[in-house]
């Protein structure tokens, strides 16, 4: 192929942004659609109307990154993204809100994995030998697990695993990880997923098992910040175009064909990093067997939903940036509540605003802010909480249960699939999809 290979992204959200990185930096003509008017995908700013009536940069999700999110985490400093002034650090720990929950001890909270998780359960005074002593075997199984075929949901696998832990410390883990609850979830991915942040590298300086909550909102984290690096240091080799959504996909003789709204643009091979719906019905028009087959599996892919409840106290702030919070409350209630002044001390105009994060939530827009507004005043009545936006992701991620197989990344010759719903070892995170788009990129420029 003569000259730079030229490549055209479908979709500017994680995935779609590693991808153009990715590729850009290997040497790659890159043009890039994105249907909606911002970049960020299922994961990027938005604005809300605060208490008075001022626009919040808030998020369409709240997410939490580990120290183990090395290939997202090495894409942002790639960027120059300054981390330490983006991320907030926390050992890792899951205080829960009114006490209790894994509180590690000062003492342990900089030692290097697997010892620092490890002393940190032993240490933490909240519970009794019995609990430390069962989640000390586990997390060693964690950390000495092989992956391989388990059909065995998480619960099932933590068969004779106190309450407690499971309780204060399997159940948010897991929901927050793979959307689902531990009696659906698949143990084979979380395993995976508590390997790696028990036992794996993580970016220096921090450790695989550190928490880092996003203390700017989403897009300014990576997709609109890796947007600035390419237009300024790339800017010949990169061509960005929002509001336009590519209506077709066709294959010519010596290129593909990309149809959108303005008309058409050829290029040599196709990086679709769009919503896995999506995708499956662009690749539905492929006349390609292998496009068939692949958008049939992707379109089999059954989802599931996560809300993200804004609201506003005139003067209460959390015991910590981030708390569990204890079941109880019905299946709308929140996993986890985040103190967005805390995240965000130099913006004032954060002050008493709280995230509530409701993972595998059922029901509409509606049923689960009145869930969850319930469960607020239950637990601090003296809050004055006032509601300001719920935001519902039908489709936040893929439902990662026992024996669920995803998508591959190559579609058909010369067009591969980016997205937190293909091929890899992780569930539905921001690192699977970046990893994702880092994948594509490299397959796609590639001799």
């Amino acid at each position: 192929m003569a000259g730079p290979v030229r490549i055209g992204i479908v979709g500017g959200g994680w995935a779609g942004m590693a991808a153009a990185v990715t590729a850009v930096q290997r040497g790659a003509h890159v043009t890039l659609f994105e249907a909606a008017s911002q970049l960020g995908g299922r994961a990027r700013a938005m604005n809300v109307d605060g208490p008075e009536g001022q626009a919040l940069p808030l998020d369409n999700g709240q997410h939490i990154l580990i120290g183990a999110y090395t290939t997202t985490l090495g894409l942002m400093r790639s960027v120059g993204l300054p981390l330490h002034d983006s991320l907030l650090r926390l050992p890792l720990g899951l205080p829960m809100a009114g006490g209790g929950g894994l509180c590690p001890p000062r003492w342990a909270r900089d030692w290097p994995a697997p010892w620092g998780p490890l002393a940190a359960v032993l240490g933490s005074a909240q519970w009794g030998w019995p609990e430390r002593w069962a989640l000390f075997k586990l997390a060693l199984a964690w950390w000495q697990h092989t992956p391989g075929p388990d059909e065995r949901t998480v619960a099932q696998a933590c068969l004779g695993v106190p309450a407690r832990v499971m309780d204060e410390l399997i159940e948010p883990l897991c929901v927050s990880a793979l959307n689902l609850p531990s009696t659906e979830a698949s143990a084979q991915v979380f395993w995976r997923v508590m390997r790696d942040a028990l036992g794996g590298s993580g970016l220096a300086p921090w450790a695989a098992s550190d928490l880092l909550l996003p203390r700017v909102d989403l897009g300014q984290l990576w997709p609109e910040a890796a947007a600035r690096a390419l237009q300024s240091q790339h800017p010949d080799r990169w061509q960005c175009h929002l509001g336009q959504a590519i209506q077709g996909i066709s294959r010519g003789p010596n290129a593909w064909t990309l149809q959108g709204p303005h008309g058409s643009t050829e290029v040599d091979r196709v990086i679709w990093a769009s919503s896995a719906v999506v995708a499956a019905k662009a690749m539905q028009a492929l006349p390609a067997s292998d496009a068939q087959a692949w958008a049939a599996q992707t379109s089999a892919l059954q989802h599931t939903a996560i809300a993200t409840v804004y609201t506003h106290s005139p003067s209460a702030t959390l015991d910590a940036p981030m708390l569990a919070l204890r079941s109880g409350h019905g299946s709308n209630g929140a996993q986890f509540v985040f103190d967005r002044g805390q995240l965000s001390p130099h913006e004032p105009r954060m002050a008493g605003v709280w995230a509530w994060v409701v993972s595998a939530c059922e029901g509409e827009r509606e049923s689960i802010t009145t869930a969850v507004m319930a469960q607020a005043q239950a637990l601090w009545p003296a809050a004055g909480l006032r509601h300001l936006q719920t935001v519902v992701d039908k489709r936040a991620a893929y439902a990662c249960r026992p024996g669920t197989h995803k998508p591959a990344q190559r579609i058909t010759d010369g067009v591969w699939a980016a997205g937190d719903y293909t091929e890899g070892p992780y569930p539905s995170t921001l690192e699977a999809a970046t990893r994702s788009g880092v994948a594509a990129a490299l397959a796609t420029t590639s001799a």
